[in-house]
């Protein structure tokens, strides 16, 4: 115990605690923007906007609320609704209340974002096998699924985020 504050002594990290660490940190802040570079390069769109274009490609009828979007998208509904925006005028994207549910927005996706999806997910797949797959073995794919799903159930212990792995 911390003698001052009655607190828990704090629990520094062991070398090898942090050199794991500070690897991942590196990841989480430089694969964004590399996504996001080719992204934008190739198909003139975020990794976030194109998150957006493929949940609602992988979805029933194209066509998600805007809450279950976000949170496919990993972002807020704030963030989401911006992003939606500039979809909408390229007209990738439409936004409708929902029937069942009028206080509730529906995002769809129009046949023209179908294309856009269809056109752009090749690129992303080469650049996501680029970064990420090809580096490693099978194993150590499957080792980082298993510890990304360990990360991810101490983030979200409740299993709220719709694209954990199973």
């Amino acid at each position: 115990m911390n003698s001052d504050a009655g607190e828990p002594e704090t629990r520094w990290l062991a070398a090898e605690e942090r050199t794991a660490w500070l690897s991942l940190a590196s990841v989480l802040m430089r694969l964004q923007p590399a996504l996001d570079a080719q992204l934008k390069r190739d198909a003139g769109l975020s990794h976030f906007e194109y998150q957006i274009l493929a949940a609602l490609s992988e979805s029933p009828e194209r066509t998600l609320r805007m809450s279950v979007l976000a949170e496919l998208a990993e972002g807020s509904l704030s963030r989401l609704s911006y992003a939606v925006g500039r979809l909408e005028k390229e007209q990738w994207v439409r936004r409708t209340p929902d029937p069942a549910d009028g206080r509730s927005t529906l995002a769809i996706l129009t046949d023209a974002g179908w294309d856009k999806v269809v056109d752009t997910a090749p690129g992303h797949a080469t650049e996501v096998r680029r970064l990420v797959i090809d580096p490693l073995t099978k194993a150590q794919l499957r080792q980082m699924t298993a510890v990304n799903t360990r990360i991810l159930a101490a983030i979200d212990p409740e299993g709220t985020c719709k694209r954990l792995p199973t």
